[in-house]
């Protein structure tokens, strides 16, 4: 009788599995970076609109994004402002939501 060794396709069989799976380790690091590249994305969509709103230009309004969450501080003149600063935001796609934390008044009111 004929005594196979199959140690040698074991082996090979384990280390086969064993690329494979360490390929899957890369796909939350990437989509890390997709999720990074989409913030700095809508960002910068985001606070290229507001300055392009002539009646927005004067007011030092800040742009962050973080997961999809946009958030707005700074000051602005008054209600509308906020609103329309809003309003600017929400035309952008891929937000999942806008955060308001601008403040009515100019930043000279805090001292």
């Amino acid at each position: 009788m004929i005594r196979r060794d199959n140690s040698h396709f074991i082996v090979f069989f384990l280390i086969a599995q064993i690329a494979m799976l360490s390929g899957c380790a890369s796909i939350p690091e990437q989509t890390g970076m997709e999720e990074k590249f989409n913030d700095v994305r809508i960002t910068t969509k985001v606070y290229e609109a507001i300055i392009d709103e002539p009646s927005l230009r004067r007011f030092d309004i800040n742009v962050r994004t973080i997961r999809g969450v946009v958030e707005l501080s700074g000051y602005v003149n008054s209600r509308n402002d906020m609103d329309k600063a809003i309003a600017i935001a929400r035309t952008i796609d891929g937000i999942k939501s806008i955060r308001n934390d601008m403040l009515i008044g100019s930043i000279n009111d805090d001292y």
